[in-house]
């Protein structure tokens, strides 16, 4: 884990709240000189603390209205059969989020689609074609409360 001072925490916390704010403004917001802000924004980087800058866009304003969340259950649980699916879902556009979870199933999946009928053709083509899978349950959400927050930094 990477140490962050009190001054590269309040540089992530600002690009976290807006990532298109100049170099100017930020050395500003948290009392550094231009140059020592950039400075400090290469080393995040470098670090990894950093790891990208872009755009949040509405999915509804794009034609995405159905987000669905989908448990799914591998039919073996081998590090090569983990490693599989893991490779072959990081492929999938339609899935936003994959994580591997502890419990009654192996995976939790978070995906964007335009409508039931795209999930049911996705399902059905897709994600119970991917290696390994032997169930799922899925989700589809109702109201997003909250989302895409900013880390508690």
């Amino acid at each position: 884990m990477t140490e962050l001072d009190r001054i590269d925490r309040r540089i992530v916390n600002e690009l976290q709240h807006d990532g298109r704010i100049t170099n100017a403004e930020l050395a500003q917001r948290v009392g550094l000189a231009p140059t020592s802000m950039s400075d400090r924004l290469r080393r995040l980087v470098k670090q990894g603390v950093i790891t990208g800058f872009a755009a949040r866009i509405d999915p509804h304003a794009v034609g995405l209205d159905l987000l669905v969340l989908v448990e799914v259950s591998l039919d073996k649980t081998t590090p090569d059969a983990f490693e599989k699916f893991a490779k072959a879902v990081r492929t999938v556009p339609e899935v936003l989020e994959c994580h591997m979870v502890a419990g009654g199933f192996d995976y939790l999946v978070k995906a964007r689609l335009a409508d039931m009928t795209r999930y049911r053709a996705f399902l059905g083509e897709v994600l119970l074609g991917l290696p390994g899978v032997r169930e799922t349950r899925s989700y589809p959400v109702i109201e997003e409360v909250k989302s895409e927050g900013p880390l508690p930094i």
